[in-house]
């Protein structure tokens, strides 16, 4: 697989990175050097992952590789999702006018705010007394 033509996109979601290759063709489509089946557990991930691959209309006709890292596995998913979705739309631009619409290419900048001095949390503070 190694010396096969691909098409690299990176995507992101929280502190999640997704390095996707994207071949042409079907094959066994690998996340971190394990099959996909096997690292993605929650069945409603599959259908985030998926999600580009049917809005283009090119289910089982391309296979990808993944290096994913950060983050959670929900998130983790968003951003192989996002990643897949730039590789097709950089394979075929057509495609752009199908993903576009429904927010597959959209990234998510939303973040965990930090925590300040003084607060217990971002925005939680120690409850105040009057008296």
């Amino acid at each position: 697989m190694a010396d096969a033509r691909y098409v690299y996109a990176l995507g992101k979601r929280k502190t999640a990175t997704a390095q996707v290759r994207l071949y042409s063709g079907s094959g066994d489509s690998i996340i971190n050097g394990r099959p996909f089946n096997e690292y993605i557990g929650r069945a409603d991930l599959f259908e985030v992952i998926h999600a580009p691959f049917k809005a283009a209309g090119v289910m089982g006709k391309y296979h990808f590789s993944v290096i994913v890292s950060g983050s959670g596995e929900s998130a983790q998913a968003q951003a192989i999702s996002l990643g897949i979705a730039r590789a097709l739309t950089a394979e075929t631009p057509e495609v752009r006018k199908l993903l576009k619409p429904q927010g597959l290419l959209k990234r998510d900048a939303r973040k965990v705010e930090r925590k300040k001095p003084g607060l217990h949390k971002a925005r939680k503070a120690i409850q105040w007394s009057k008296r």
